[in-house]
């Protein structure tokens, strides 16, 4: 059974005054994260890795994208950002997200044993 999305949130007037709760502006679309990414040059591990390293299947690649994105100086505008696009899929602000909601881990294929296998 397919759920459907909820549509994109709309995008807030950039004019009015930031919220006070809010620290962080979110990323909006692409192109702004794009932008942001330009102006820091290579200091953005997206950038300075491989791209397939964020969308990876197995669950060690998802942790190791996440840990790559601690040291990112746009995590938090990333993270805002993929949230309010509701990204389908991969690791975004060190977060990992499937069918636009974040999961805070990434399961492995198949079914889980049912019995611990003993060496």
């Amino acid at each position: 059974m397919t759920v459907p999305l909820a549509p994109y949130a709309a995008r807030p007037d950039l004019n009015s005054p930031p919220d006070p709760e809010t620290s962080v502006t979110p990323l909006y679309t692409l192109n702004e994260l794009d932008e942001a990414i330009e102006r820091l040059d290579d200091s953005v591990p997206c950038r300075s890795y491989d791209p397939e390293v964020f969308f990876a299947e197995s669950p060690e690649d998802v942790e190791y994208a996440k840990s790559l994105c601690g040291t990112c100086p746009l995590r938090e505008a990333c993270l805002a950002g993929a949230k309010d696009r509701r990204e389908p899929w991969g690791v975004w602000g060190g977060e990992l997200f499937v069918q636009g909601v974040v999961v805070p881990r990434k399961r492995p294929r198949g079914r889980p044993r049912k019995n611990p296998v003993t060496a």
